[in-house]
């Protein structure tokens, strides 16, 4: 259990200026994706604030546009291309999010795209990315690597190969959700971010450090996919391949060699989550705050609802990254023996 100490604020100290992505790169976003992206509301819980006896407030980014927070950083990216680079087109590789928000740009920027996909990614989020327009290629992830088909295919192919997270533009369009979230709510004693790959926390750290240097950012891992959480422990860049967890987003085998440093440099500690947690906090995020997540956008909030984080009368931020489902397919992510484990 990680206990919230105020007087602990400073970041984990660094012997480098890894200064790739800087709060200017996150204001600068902001200026590209304002009237495109939208502007995600914040929700509160009566029933949340009693329970952990803090004010706790959700920046929803199940409401972006996508579905997701991925949509900031894509836009962001594919916005800074060249015109050669837009007419050759984008390639990218996603289980789903990173997919739909690229596939969205493209058709807000006149931009082919072409999206490498697992072929176990979520129906949803194949049929979404295909409807905006991209072309989908699958792939076995058991076999092969992704990393490795899409740069051959993008080499080949002559295009512009974005990945989901490891971009300094995809970082700095992550960060815009947790400036959005500071300028509206203010003051902050925590921040909590999901961690995949590492570009919305990392993002996300960049901007609350600049605008909130007294609030401690917390990343959060499910426990069956917790390789950041082992690198930023013991400052090694540590690797799981086919981390078995409900929250597919948080698959990501590896940090980036962008969001790596960054996270090392601006976030404040990292900790884990359970699949039983994730699950009774995504029933408690649809029951009790009436909102449909995805188990990666509840894996932040598990952290605090079960107690892994405590804080007592403190002001906390939760980034809620994203809210596609399947519906059709929920009882995947409930075996017979947590059906009736509900908050």
């Amino acid at each position: 259990m990680t206990g919230f100490n105020p007087s602990a604020t400073e970041p984990i100290e660094q012997d480098t200026n890894f200064l790739s992505v800087s709060y200017t790169d996150v204001t600068m976003a902001a200026s590209r994706l304002a009237r495109i992206a939208h502007k995600t509301p914040v929700l509160t819980s009566k029933t949340v604030n009693q329970q952990t006896n803090s004010q706790v407030f959700f920046k929803c980014e199940n409401f972006q546009r996508t579905g997701s927070f991925k949509f900031r950083g894509a836009y962001n990216a594919m916005a800074q291309l060249s015109v050669a680079q837009k007419q050759r087109g984008v390639l990218t590789f996603s289980s789903g999010n990173h997919a739909q928000a690229i596939a969205l740009s493209g058709q807000l920027l006149s931009i082919p795209t072409t999206i490498v996909m697992p072929d176990d990614a979520p129906t949803v989020k194949q049929m979404a990315t295909r409807d905006y327009g991209a072309k989908v290629i699958l792939y076995n992830h058991q076999h092969t690597k992704r990393e490795e088909l899409a740069q051959k295919l993008a080499s080949d192919r002559g295009l512009t190969l974005i990945p989901p997270y490891d971009h300094a533009h995809i970082i700095a369009g992550q960060g815009t959700a947790a400036k959005e979230l500071i300028e509206e709510v203010g003051e902050l004693d925590l921040l909590l971010v999901c961690c995949g790959g590492g570009g919305l926390l990392s993002g996300s750290a960049i901007a609350s450090n600049a605008l909130l240097p007294n609030c401690r950012v917390i990343g959060v891992e499910p426990a069956q996919a917790d390789d950041a959480t082992r690198s930023f422990h013991t400052k090694t860049l540590q690797t799981i391949e086919q981390a078995n967890t409900i929250a597919d987003g948080a698959r990501t085998p590896y940090l980036g060699n962008i969001t790596f440093p960054l996270i090392l440099q601006h976030v404040h500690d990292m900790v884990t989550v359970s699949e039983d947690a994730i699950r009774r906090t995504l029933l408690f995020m649809w029951e009790r705050l009436k909102i449909v997540v995805e188990p990666t956008g509840a894996v932040a909030a598990a952290a605090l609802l079960e107690g892994i984080i405590t804080a007592s009368d403190a002001r906390i931020g939760i980034i809620v990254s994203g809210g596609n489902v399947d519906l059709r397919q929920v009882d995947k992510f409930f075996p017979e023996s947590t059906k009736d484990q509900s908050t």
